[in-house]
């Protein structure tokens, strides 16, 4: 997509499932914008994403060292840990975000203790305010809920705005509810969601982009995906070490009413 100067490109696209044994998951969206004179990510996935987000933007003809930005809606492990493969990124995250995170005891929050000291003694920290301009034409937002100093980061062009939201939106059906879990502030989190939903009514055809879920488009306050959903692991329940079996995670779920994903 070609959007504000911009290639706006989704190397993974975040999966809105939970493990149901074995914790968490943490299967979210990394977005590239190339344009302006930079190649930026928005969030950088857990560290299971390390050798298909290299790939992937190695597909798009660069390589790590190339990163000039790198942006991240919060502090969580699954979002932030790999900015350590970018060496001469700027890496941008909010004040509030990471002065939080370096008070959290260890070992008992999803927070990566040791990435986030490390980026805060880091020379390339870049400490985003409430509304910053993060690059151009993209603007940082206060999101508190998730975490207290989440941000969102709204990417402006004339027609339309694309929205970068992380988990103060996870999902399609926290975007519907208003209603969101896995949040440390239920009600600063249903007023970030309706913050997002003022931002992405402004315009027609403006589109969110969830932390754990694809783009969604909406007409009239009815959600609509852009995309289907693609999620599957490789299970090896016999004795042939080389014989996997494909699960598909989708299922093809469809419900009355719903273009099956």
């Amino acid at each position: 997509m070609e959007i504000a100067g911009y290639a706006l490109d989704l190397l993974v696209v975040g999966f809105p499932g939970k493990s149901v044994c074995h914790g968490g998951m943490g299967w979210s969206t990394i977005a590239l914008l190339r344009g302006h004179g930079r190649v930026a990510l928005i969030d950088t996935g857990p560290m299971g994403m390390r050798k298909v987000l290299i790939e992937r933007l190695r597909a798009h003809g660069h390589a790590p060292a190339d990163v000039t930005d790198v942006l991240l809606t919060h502090s969580h492990h699954d979002h932030t840990i790999n900015w350590v493969l970018f060496p001469n990124a700027r890496i941008a995250i909010g004040a509030r975000e990471l002065a939080w995170s370096l008070e959290q005891p260890w070992g008992e929050t999803p927070v990566p203790e040791l990435y986030m000291r490390e980026l805060a003694s880091s020379p390339r920290v870049d400490r985003l305010a409430d509304g910053a301009q993060a690059l151009p034409h993209l603007r940082a937002h206060a999101a508190p809920g998730h975490t207290p100093g989440h941000l969102f980061f709204v990417l402006e062009d004339e027609d339309r705005d694309v929205l970068f939201v992380g988990d103060a939106a996870k999902t399609r059906a926290e975007l519907a509810s208003r209603r969101c879990e896995a949040t440390l502030d239920s009600d600063a989190s249903a007023a970030t969601v309706e913050r997002i939903w003022s931002c992405w009514s402004r315009k027609p055809g403006s589109i969110v982009v969830p932390g754990h879920d694809v783009p969604l488009l909406q007409r009239d306050g009815r959600i609509e995906y852009m995309q289907r959903h693609q999620a599957a692991v490789k299970a090896n329940f016999g004795d042939d070490p080389e014989a996997f079996e494909i699960i598909d995670l989708t299922g093809a779920i469809s419900r009355a009413g719903e273009t099956a994903r």
